[in-house]
């Protein structure tokens, strides 16, 4: 099975940035959007918030494991140095180019849209992820390299046995209670620019790599007991808002952040592992997508926040020509423009040329 493309996690990959991307429209509907750099609209929608809440404990813990999932993948043709040289081109140099000049672009439309003076604001922004997990390769290649070449080892063995019981999986969630304890976040969600945001990156990270070296036994036990999973992850979330909040805890967020995971692995590897165009041409502009939709989204919402409409309308609207303008710019601008496909993450190679033309 490791031999094989897999092409649900590439699904998991496309579908997680696209709930960011509706993630980040809902929060300038929500009254505290300034506080974090968000424009925000006059009239609040806090119900379009409600299933936020959700997604918002595993969002960013999912994309890390998918991401240290990768490099697993990366590295079956690569040894530490190319796998290095290959993650700079496509991670580190997007992120530096983003910190420049792609972030300051959305920052302008909101000192614009509130009239502030213009003034030139580099910084990660929504990029820190991409700033994150270039250090985690950097940290964890080294051990990486050491679990790929003890490949048949008891100690593979020893966790692929352990992955074949359902509370294998679950045992994860102890590394992510001992970061809560350890770094005290005072809210579980706040991962951008952030300690608590970077060691749960690192772990998700770690063990996306890790969950993939077992081999096939974790897979098989998050569709064996993916709705367990899902139903653990429920009760949890129902628990944060009701009259039971005030026995909740980051412990608790922690675990149901885990299980929300493992139930998503679980729906993807039973559903969605199998090709499509549609997934080849979606995971390609993922990336990218993920790289401009800030500047879109301050965009969208510049023209459509002072229309006098209700805000639910007004999310929807700026949601789809997010969306649209999004695949515009990546479909006739960074896909065709050869200098400017290394700037987001996309490979420069003639296979680049034969897609082009047999998209004409």
């Amino acid at each position: 099975m490791n031999n094989q493309r897999r092409y649900d996690i590439d699904w998991l990959r496309v579908i997680a940035i696209g709930l960011l991307l509706i993630y980040h429209i809902a929060i300038i509907f929500q009254p505290w959007a300034m506080f974090i750099g968000f424009m925000r609209s006059e009239e609040s929608a806090e119900s379009i918030w409600q299933p936020m809440t959700m997604l918002n404990v595993w969002r960013i813990p999912f994309l890390f494991f998918v991401s240290g999932m990768g490099v697993y993948f990366a590295m079956k043709k690569r040894n530490w140095k190319t796998l290095i040289k290959e993650r700079s081109l496509r991670i580190l140099v997007p992120f530096v180019f983003g910190f420049f000049a792609i972030t300051p672009l959305h920052m302008f439309i909101f000192q614009k849209f509130y009239n502030l003076n213009l003034t030139y604001m580099p910084a990660s922004g929504h990029l820190w992820f991409l700033g994150n997990i270039f250090c985690y390769v950097l940290i964890l290649s080294p051990v990486f390299y050491l679990l790929k070449k003890y490949d048949h080892s008891k100690f593979k063995k020893g966790l692929s046995k352990l992955m074949s019981y359902a509370f294998g999986p679950l045992c994860i969630t102890i590394f992510f209670m001992l970061e809560v304890g350890l770094v005290k976040p005072q809210i579980f969600e706040l991962y951008a620019e952030t300690w608590h945001g970077f060691f749960i990156g690192l772990i998700a990270f770690f063990f996306g790599f890790v969950l993939v070296y077992t081999g096939s036994a974790f897979w098989k036990t998050v569709v064996k007991w993916k709705w367990s999973y899902f139903s653990m992850a429920t009760i949890l979330f129902i628990l944060r808002f009701t009259d039971f909040e005030s026995i909740t805890n980051n412990y608790f967020t922690s675990f149901e952040s885990v299980c929300w995971i493992f139930w998503v692995f679980g729906l993807g590897y039973s559903y969605l592992n199998k090709p499509s165009y549609i997934l080849n041409y979606l995971s390609q502009a993922a990336y990218p997508v993920y790289i401009i939709h800030m500047f879109v989204l301050y965009g969208m919402a510049y023209f459509i926040l002072p229309l006098k409409i209700p805000p639910v309308l007004q999310f929807a609207v700026i949601s789809i020509l997010t969306f649209l303008f999004c695949f515009l710019i990546y479909e006739f601008i960074l896909r065709r423009i050869a200098f400017l496909r290394p700037l987001f993450g996309l490979k420069i190679q003639s296979k680049a040329k034969s897609q082009l033309k047999s998209a004409v």
